[in-house]
């Protein structure tokens, strides 16, 4: 900002006209008594009528003539009605004045008697000995601010601007100016802010104040207009604002959210200057947006300062740098963060433990979780839905639904009850992991409790049942949905396509998408996509084109899954050259291909035989920054299996594993098939495929297994198993072992030996004989050795491993 934001102004006496006051009585002590006596009556009296008239008439007083002292001492709006429907009703006396009208006005906009407000307005405002006072439709525009009710607050307010000419109370202007900010409506508070600016003449005046003006700062430093926001500051110094530290909070907090953390910085550095101290707002602003950006050096100096200052560091601000280092992976200095805060006393509560327990639920450490989840309760916190979620998911995750109900139960005992967002996430976890019959008695005792499951449960519960072929069971949960009235939305009848297409119930399918239009549902991309997939499923391509056709015309565009989708209908049809086609109008509409349009076309290449296209859109789509997944590893290496090429196949399953992609039963069955029936061109098409042998561990590990007698299928699964545990995937060499044993075929020296160098990988090997066990003699147990050096030439030590290092003590032991 060009300008200083700081001034000294004096605002000018601008005041408004005197409001007559009411002449029937002074307001003696004599009058005081008797209005709270009547008011007492009408509080406590059923029969009041008499009573009141009673009284009154001892003083001789009419009743309208206190009318307005009455509804100004009332604590009751609707005893006040009745007392004005009892004074109107009135055979003889004068009839009730504005300023009794205006304190009844008053007495129903306190307690925002909105319908009885609306009646009142529409008889006064037409009656003008009637007419309310300024006061008291200043009561009932802040009455309509405070409750959200912005249109009519507005109305009002420039019905009040034109009748009087007059501006209410800032008090009031302000209410309105927050509420129309507070709900978006920034544009519409700035024109009433610049017509007051106007009316007053561009100087000084009593319609607006500093915080009028902040209100307006803070609505446009919302929207991202800072800049604007700033402009204004200047544009109204020495005009009525003196700008202070919360114009500075302000304007910092909307640079960082807009993102733009240097010219917050900037403007931080200014306030130091101008002598402002900076708050707890300044620095937690800052922080926030420096957080965001992982400048986590500036963190640490701005909370040093604060520290230096003064300025006490809440829990909200540790919390915002505990959240921050979490969410970028930093949780070791997270932690860090955790001890420190409690070293300079400030104690961490259940939403820092909340941050901990959620981060470590999503990187998969349950056992680290449970950890914090136990301190919370040591320390004497309550737990609350956010501590137990994410255990809850993440157990379900790793198929502990035991553990997952009884945290379930637990967070009961805590007396934070579960809603449908924790009920959802035991649900979707089960779902997704395969227990839907667990799921839906889950949805069941949710019922039980009193916790009614919304669309989004029963849409994951219908997706799970149409993934296991369970159409009828699904059907049935949509009568049930419809029963408990709740309205299904277009995901729920997308899942019940896409459901009825992997039952192969496509008349059905279609059926249900044309009665989602014809209710009136928008599909939207979801169900487009789900028809979509139908057609293709079918070979209806011709009418998948048309599908697509549709929903371009109702303004729905066409993704990446769209096209991928109709992509492998022509592949699955042999139609490649209608297939590479779609490929333009794909990034005609900027959808990139993604993995699954890869793998659809590397498939065609491969049915057709074209090896050389195929692996070259392999290599470019990594080039392109695209990570081939098990599938398209999967196409691949049984492709070139098939074709006899195995140093290829064994070359690009190394390429999977050292990517971390897990392969499946599908890929070991295509190595264990190939290897074990082309064993005898191994040998001879060696010279072939010279940059494919090079380094592989699979075909060294193969060759010198056949070499030395192996059956090509022990030899196969054993290249496999060594291949997994020197890229640290024991847990699925464990289980392809077990699988291989299944199957009638013994474990051996290479399997032990393999085994054993993915134990001390995984950082096991104290525990190697709790997860497998050695029955091997002492030439078995020299064989393995001899493997374990070959493979210890793979792993780039340069010197022995320490599962060479064991299996040397263990031959050593056995002969002596």
């Amino acid at each position: 900002m060009s300008k200083t934001l700081l001034s000294r102004i004096k605002p000018l006496h601008n005041p408004k006209p005197k409001t007559p006051s009411p002449s029937n009585f002074p307001l003696t002590r004599r009058i005081k008594e008797l209005v709270n006596e009547v008011c007492n009556i009408l509080q406590t009296h059923d029969q009041w009528e008499h009573a009141v008239e009673t009284r009154l008439s001892e003083e001789e007083i009419v009743p309208s003539d206190i009318a307005h002292l009455v509804f100004d001492k009332l604590k009751d709006a609707h005893v006040g009605l009745k007392f004005f429907d009892w004074v109107s009703q009135r055979p003889y006396g004068c009839p009730l004045d504005r300023f009794a009208y205006s304190s009844l006005l008053k007495l129903l906009a306190k307690f925002r008697v909105f319908p009885e407000i609306e009646s009142l307005l529409s008889d006064l405002t037409t009656c003008e000995d009637k007419f309310p006072t300024l006061e008291a439709l200043d009561a009932v525009i802040k009455a309509y601010s405070d409750s959200n009710l912005v249109d009519k607050a507005v109305e009002l307010y420039y019905f009040v601007l034109k009748t009087y000419d007059l501006v209410p109370h800032v008090v009031t202007v302000n209410s309105l100016l927050q509420t129309l900010v507070k709900h978006g409506k920034t544009k519409v508070a700035r024109r009433l802010y610049d017509e007051l600016i106007e009316k007053s003449g561009g100087v000084e005046n009593n319609f607006l104040d500093n915080f009028s003006t902040c209100i307006i700062v803070t609505g446009l430093s919302k929207e991202g207009n800072v800049e604007e926001g700033g402009k204004l500051i200047e544009d109204r110094w020495g005009k009525g604002c003196v700008p202070n530290v919360v114009f500075y909070n302000t304007l910092i907090n909307g640079y960082c959210k807009k993102g733009d953390i240097r010219s917050a910085y900037g403007l931080f550095n200014e306030l130091k200057l101008k002598s402002f101290l900076p708050t707890v707002e300044t620095y937690g602003a800052l922080i926030n947006g420096f957080c965001k950006d992982g400048h986590f050096e500036k963190v640490d100096m701005l909370v040093q300062e604060m520290v230096a200052r003064g300025v006490i560091v809440s829990a909200r601000v540790y919390n915002t740098i505990i959240d921050a280092r979490c969410r970028l992976g930093f949780t070791g200095e997270a932690i860090d963060t955790v001890r420190k805060m409690v070293e300079a006393g400030s104690k961490p509560d259940i939403v820092t433990y909340n941050i901990l327990i959620s981060y470590s639920c999503k990187d998969e450490k349950i056992q680290e979780a449970e950890k914090f989840l136990e301190q919370v309760k040591n320390m004497g916190l309550v737990p609350t839905k956010f501590s137990y979620t994410p255990m809850i998911h993440a157990y379900c995750k790793f198929g502990d639904f035991e553990r997952a109900l009884s945290l379930l139960a637990e967070m009961t005992e805590y007396g934070d009850k579960p809603d449908v967002s924790t009920y959802g996430a035991l649900v979707h976890g089960l779902v997704v992991s395969g227990e839907v019959d667990v799921a839906l008695v889950i949805r069941d005792k949710m019922i039980e409790r009193g916790v009614s499951p919304d669309a989004g449960i029963y849409n994951v519960l219908m997706s799970g049942l149409c993934k296991n072929l369970k159409l009828p069971a699904a059907r049935q949960l949509l009568d049930e949905m419809l029963g408990h009235g709740i309205l299904p939305d277009a995901y729920v009848y997308a899942t019940l396509v896409d459901g009825c297409v992997r039952n192969g119930e496509f008349q059905e399918a279609k059926k249900l998408f044309e009665q989602t239009i014809e209710m009136g549902m928008d599909p939207g991309l979801v169900g487009y996509n789900a028809m979509i997939k139908g057609y293709c499923k079918f070979g209806l391509m011709k009418d998948a084109v048309a599908c697509i056709s549709r929903m371009k015309k109702s303004k729905i565009s066409p993704d990446a899954f769209t096209y991928s989708t109709v992509i492998d209908g022509y592949v699955k049809q042999h139609d490649l050259r209608r297939a590479l086609m779609i490929i333009p109008h794909m990034v005609k509409r900027n959808c990139m291909p993604n993995v699954v349009t890869y793998s659809s076309l590397i498939y065609g290449f491969c049915q057709n035989g074209d090896l050389v296209r195929a692996e070259n859109l392999f290599n470019g789509m990594q080039s392109n920054g695209m990570m081939p997944n098990v599938i398209t590893y999967s196409i691949l290496v049984g492709s070139f299996c098939k074709v006899g090429k195995l140093a290829k196949a064994a070359s690009i399953f190394e390429q999977m594993l050292m990517h971390k992609c897990y392969p499946t039963d599908v890929t070991f069955n295509y190595l264990v098939n190939g290897f074990s029936h082309c064993t005898p061109t191994i040998f001879s098409k060696e010279k072939n495929d010279p940059q494919d042998e090079k380094n592989s561990m699979f075909m060294a590990t193969f060759k010198r297994m056949i070499s030395d007698g192996w059956h090509p299928i022990n030899a196969a699964y054993n290249s496999i198993i060594t291949c997994l545990c020197l890229h640290k995937m024991l847990k699925t060499a464990l289980l392809l072992r077990d699988k291989m044993i299944s199957k009638g075929y013994t474990t051996d020296s290479v399997t032990f030996a393999a085994l054993l160098h993915g134990i001390c990988l995984d950082e096991k090997s104290k525990e190697w004989k709790s997860i497998i066990s050695c029955s091997l003699s002492a030439t078995e147990l020299s064989a393995a050795l001899k493997y374990s050096l070959i493979f210890d030439q793979y792993l780039s030590h340069g010197s022995d491993s320490e599962a060479s290092v064991i299996l040397h003590t263990l031959v050593k032991d056995h002969v002596s």
